[in-house]
Formats: C-alpha cells, sequence, structure tokens
C-alpha cells in the first residue's frame, strides 16, 4: 500500500521500480500487484531474487502463515516480523542498480507507524544509509524516504487524492488467498483506509 502509493505519487520521477523476492509469506501476492501497477504508469519494473534471506535469516515472516503473531504493532511479539537489515540490503541493491542505470536516487515508502517495531524504517537510519550510498557510489546516489514521518493515515488520503486502487494492493504478513484481518498490517490497513475515508465500517 506505501510503495504503491510513492509510485502514483512520485511517478514522474521514477524510471525504475524493484520488487524483492525474498521468502515472505506475502511475496506471492505483492509483487503481481506490483507489476500490475508499473505497467498502468508505465514504469519499468524488475525482480530481484533475494532466497538467501529465507534460507539464513530469522523472521517470522518467512517462516509461513501460522508464525506470524495477531494483534495490534504495539503488542511485543510483533518483533518476531522484523527481517534483519532487510531494507538495509534492498537499499544497497538499488543503489547499485540505479548507478548502473545512470540513475541518482533510490526511494522507500517506510512511514513513521514503523518506527516503533523497525530499527530500518527509523529516520536515524535512512540519513546513515542516504550517507553511505552518497558516499560510495560515483554519482553520490541518495536515498529518499519522503514518508519517513508521515502516516498511514496520511498515506491512504494521499492515495484516494491520486485515485489509487488499493483492492489491487496487499498487505497482509500471513499471504494466503484473502487477507486474514487479524495480524497487524492487516490491522493498520484497516484503520488507515477507514481513517481516509475509503472504507466505512
Amino acid at each position: 500500500m506505501d510503495s504503491t502509493t510513492l509510485l502514483y505519487d512520485m511517478r514522474e520521477r521514477i524510471a525504475l521500480a524493484i520488487s524483492f523476492n525474498y521468502g515472505s509469506n506475502h511475496n506471492a501476492k505483492e509483487i503481481p500487484f506490483a507489476r500490475w501497477h508499473c505497467e498502468q504508469l508505465g514504469i519499468r519494473h524488475i525482480v530481484i531474487e533475494l532466497g538467501f534471506m529465507h534460507q539464513y535469516f530469522k523472521s517470522s515472516l518467512l517462516e509461513g502463515a501460522d508464525a506470524i503473531p495477531e494483534g495490534q504493532y504495539a503488542d511485543e511479539n510483533i518483533t518476531s516480523t522484523v527481517v534483519p537489515f532487510r531494507n538495509g540490503i534492498m537499499l544497497s541493491i538499488a543503489a547499485g542498480i540505479a548507478e548502473s542505470n545512470g540513475l541518482k536516487y533510490v526511494m522507500m515508502a517506510n512511514h513513521g507507524g514503523d518506527h516503533t517495531v523497525y530499527p530500518d524504517c527509523r529516520p536515524a537510519f535512512v540519513e546513515a544509509m542516504s550517507a553511505a550510498t552518497k558516499a560510495g557510489t560515483f554519482p553520490g546516489i541518495e536515498v529518499l524516504a519522503p514518508y519517513t514521518n508521515t502516516t498511514k493515515a496520511d498515506i491512504a488520503r494521499k492515495g484516494k487524492q491520486l485515485g489509487i486502487d488499493y483492492s489491487k494492493t496487499w498487505s497482509c504478513y500471513k499471504g494466503g488467498d484473502e487477507p486474514c484481518g487479524k495480524c497487524a498490517t492487516c490491522l493498520e490497513r484497516e484503520e488507515a483506509l477507514r481513517e481516509a475515508g475509503i472504507i466505512e465500517n
């Protein structure tokens, strides 16, 4: 939902969109939707395989639907969904791809609600990562994260203004055929869509 909003919001600046298949429960749902939105906007979309993360990293996101805790992000057990340094790895790859394609920026769609649980979504991480990619690439590639201090409800409001069809996005951490409606990301999504007036009940 967040990345799709960023895609539409910044479409005039986006030359290439990347999805990472790292073996999470929801990749199989997320990636086809990402491809669909890129096709609508005429943006080139590529998928990078990161199978080693599923093989070597510890996270409930990589262990099947039954491993995903239910309840709000405030609950302590939701930290099990952290995939260690996921955004650091993905942004590093994105920076290499950007330099290889003559681009100067990479974008990510983290938001303020991520800060409590996910260390690689916090402002300090974004600033440090951008400093690293800037120092470590010839063109001085920077990380842009325009939603870092934005709420998910504000992202949903922006998406409503942009006319985004959120039914063609996926948030549920459990994967499957239908969203579970019980995991933290399902609950957060529903609350944001309600606050934005996209859904009513």
